[in-house]
């Protein structure tokens, strides 16, 4: 079930244009189909990114690949752009995910620089378009992998990759309705352990990721698509409508029809 056309070249907006308005779309963790990359120019905020929470600020720049469970939480007076590519391993920018924090002068206004021209070229509607923007993408690539280190698989904590390991279950499993104790027990931990891991390091527990997870995928279907409110609930694994529509209005306030009716207003005021 999709409601979003298949992205065929690379995007640029701010942050906020990317949101569409809504903070949840942002804040709550989530996956893309999409690669992203994330560039802040000002302002403050955190960011969650394969299970650990991090301080964001000026001249950060995240790479999120399709598929990485993450949640951003910009401040109040934080601004960026946000890039969506199509395939980022085809573009140069591989499949890992980065949390960059660029100090040098020239590599801030060079990707600054890239990243302005491509918003120019963006809104020109101009013949060869998209083929400017994925050459533009593949620029980004090569200043995203100059400023890369690998990290040393081999050093990394054992709570870190057993709550990476949970993130990435979290994407595979997250419409199958099984229970955060059964992705322990697929994980060979305790629902204690994973939980108290999970808190650690993104401040969360193991049931909270689940439902922000499962949250942002419904408010999603039910915000920016036509598709009947029992099929959503079949879709992501709930046992009947009604514990659905229970679980919408337990987390956000609002019953599924009425956060679908506000969304379809704040599109008319958009336009």
């Amino acid at each position: 079930m999709q409601h979003q056309p298949t992205l065929t070249a690379p995007i640029i907006q701010t942050v906020q244009q990317y949101a569409g308005g809504a903070a949840w779309r942002l804040d709550l963790l989530h996956a893309c189909d999409h690669d992203l990359l994330i560039w802040i120019t000002r302002g403050q905020g955190r960011v969650i990114l394969e299970g650990q929470r991090r301080g964001l600020g000026v001249h950060n720049a995240l790479f999120i690949p399709a598929g990485t469970l993450h949640a951003l939480e910009p401040g109040a007076q934080c601004f960026g752009l946000a890039l969506m590519l199509p395939d980022g391993a085809a573009l140069g920018f591989g499949r890992t995910a980065r949390h960059l924090r660029i100090r040098d002068q020239q590599a801030q206004t060079e990707l600054t620089a890239l990243l302005e021209a491509m918003g120019r070229e963006n809104i020109r509607d101009a013949p060869l378009r998209d083929r400017a923007m994925r050459a533009y993408a593949q620029l980004v690539g090569v200043w995203t992998q100059r400023q890369a280190v690998e990290p040393d698989q081999q050093s990394e904590p054992a709570a870190r990759r057993l709550v990476a390991a949970y993130c990435d279950l979290l994407v595979r499993q997250y419409r199958s309705g099984i229970t955060m104790t059964g992705l322990a027990e697929a994980l060979d931990v305790t629902p204690t352990h994973l939980s108290r891991s999970c808190k650690q390091l993104c401040g969360l527990t193991a049931a909270e990721m689940q439902t922000q997870v499962t949250l942002h995928a419904a408010r999603d279907l039910i915000e920016g698509s036509d598709a009947a409110l029992s099929r959503i609930s079949d879709h992501l694994g709930f046992g009947s409508a009604a514990y659905f529509s229970r679980f919408i209005t337990q987390h956000t306030g609002e019953c599924p029809s009425t956060l679908r009716r506000s969304a379809a207003n704040r599109v008319k005021i958009r336009k």
